[in-house]
């Protein structure tokens, strides 16, 4: 089923899930005896979205971008360090693991790699039959064998091979199985961390279209993680772009594919391969210089200026100044389609031979002026008033996980 013959977002209903203002700082600890806290890892700073029955909320962004970590909080899997998300007119943020149970119910996860998130001391059906016997479901309001069996044929797998191992099946059908698991609680919300990006191109096709035919028949909503934009394309109704923890441009899927406003959207778009070896070979791309920089230290301003072709290429000094002290927010663009970026651009044709530059209208996105020297001076908060950077002189050698999760140092640091 193509995403446009589908029924599409319900907005005339309140919003399965509602995040604001959402943080995660890891702690970065000294190894030794004293453990000390020596800095963190930005890894989600202020995002804030809503997801809507029967929509797929896509969220894409390059590896370390904290598109995952975003997945987890959302379903309170790793503790947030501020933010809100509400669910039901509950905040999850504040709820223990004991009141988070019965909500688990309504809200499942598909992880990203097929081959370890399943246990291969299981047969296919102790595995999809697991959240039905700890939520207490199994044996209960004829719920047993049949109900896994329907499951297995509902995601395209043959219900005779349920007393199989994982290890007997292929890469998709593992996947399947995956779904199957999270489908068995009947819940309302799927979030699927790169559900397809450990898969062939041609196994991705199916594993796709089934998530689209259930999203029609089960009415879910689904937070789908990715870093494929061709895939996004396919499958989202809007999209949320990260980079470096932040949100940089939010909008629909055809507007943003349309109209895309930052030049990091610019930049992944771009990287999107053509059929056509003609069109590929004659197509202009926007290359980013070099690498992701560390969530330890964030760049001061715009996160993205230290790969910015536009702040490398064709702003001025005193544009760079501004870029280099002063935040970008999120703002309004076009009707629903924000963007952080103080001096966002619209390109036009991406996927195709030829790129064309508009700017946007001067009463969507203007230049400050009459900005006082001290404030240009002053660079605002990474993430909010009380952070304070760790400087790469203190950091010392590598950063490595802690017994707890947690991150720390491979030396001691006085």
């Amino acid at each position: 089923m193509d995403k446009r013959d589908s029924p599409g977002a319900d907005r005339g209903q309140e919003p399965v899930l509602s995040v604001r203002n959402l943080v995660k700082h890891f702690p970065i600890r000294s190894k030794g005896l004293t453990r000390r806290k020596i800095g963190e890892v930005h890894a989600v700073c202020d995002v804030s979205f809503d997801i809507y029955p029967n929509e797929t909320l896509c969220v894409v962004g390059e590896s370390g971008c904290g598109k995952t970590t975003t997945g987890r909080l959302v379903l309170n899997l790793v503790p947030a360090t501020s933010g809100q998300v509400m669910y039901r007119g509950r905040d999850l943020t504040k709820l223990s693991f004991r009141q988070m149970r019965p909500l688990r119910r309504d809200m499942q996860i598909v992880f990203q790699d097929p081959f370890a998130s399943l246990d291969p001391r299981m047969t296919v059906n102790e595995i999809v039959a697991e959240p039905l016997r700890i939520h207490g479901l199994y044996g209960k309001n004829n719920v047993g064998r049949d109900t896994i069996r329907a499951l297995l044929k509902q995601v395209g797998l043959n219900p005779e091979h349920g007393n199989r191992y994982s290890h007997e099946f292929s890469g998709g059908q593992r996947q399947r199985i995956g779904i199957a698991r999270a489908l068995a609680l009947k819940p309302k919300l799927l979030v699927l961390d790169e559900p397809v990006s450990a898969l062939d191109v041609s196994i991705q096709a199916g594993v796709i279209n089934l998530l689209e035919d259930l999203q029609a028949e089960l009415g879910l909503a689904y937070m789908f993680i990715s870093h494929d934009l061709s895939v996004i394309r396919h499958i989202a109704d809007r999209v949320v772009v990260m980079y470096l923890g932040k949100v940089v441009e939010s909008a629909e899927a055809e507007e943003l594919f349309k109209r895309p406003s930052h030049p990091y959207t610019q930049s992944l778009m771009s990287a999107i391969p053509l059929p056509d070896p003609v069109k590929e070979r004659e197509r202009q791309r926007i290359l980013l210089a070099g690498d992701v920089p560390s969530p330890v230290n964030p760049p001061s301003g715009c996160r993205f200026r230290t790969r910015c072709p536009k702040f490398a290429n064709e702003l001025n000094n005193k544009q760079r100044e501004w870029c280099v002290n002063v935040e970008p927010t999120l703002e309004q663009k076009f009707a629903g389609h924000t963007a952080a970026c103080h001096f966002a651009e619209v390109v036009t044709n991406i996927l195709e031979v030829g790129v064309s530059h508009e700017t946007v209208a001067p009463a969507l996105v203007q230049w400050p002026t009459g900005v006082p020297s001290d404030e240009l001076a002053a660079a605002p908060p990474v993430c909010s008033p009380n952070d304070s950077p760790l400087t790469p002189q203190r950091l010392g050698d590598d950063v490595v996980v802690g017994e707890e999760g947690e991150l720390v140092t491979q030396g001691e640091h006085g």
